[in-house]
């Protein structure tokens, strides 16, 4: 347990901020496996559009530093090359 009024602000904050992390990338997972699912399903009009919206996510996730740049970067690359191929 923190010993001081400004270690246990520091606690609360850290909990607050680690739940909102968790849910924005199990958001952002879950928007890459929309992409994915739809592009082996071969519905390309869908997976173009889960793709935009994954790439928006991804975007926002990196600035946030919620994901390292390159590996949204790398996502990105991947998720355009599988949606290519399905079309």
């Amino acid at each position: 347990m923190p010993n001081t009024a400004s270690a246990n602000k520091r606690l609360r904050q850290n909990d607050k901020l680690r739940a909102f992390n968790r849910s924005r990338r199990s958001a952002l997972r879950t928007q890459i496996r929309k992409v994915r699912e739809a592009a082996a399903e071969g519905k390309v009009d869908v997976a173009q559009t889960e793709l935009r919206t994954a790439q928006k996510k991804l975007d926002q996730a990196a600035a946030k530093k919620l994901i390292h740049p390159n590996a949204a970067a790398r996502t990105k690359s991947r998720l355009v090359k599988l949606v290519k191929a399905a079309g």
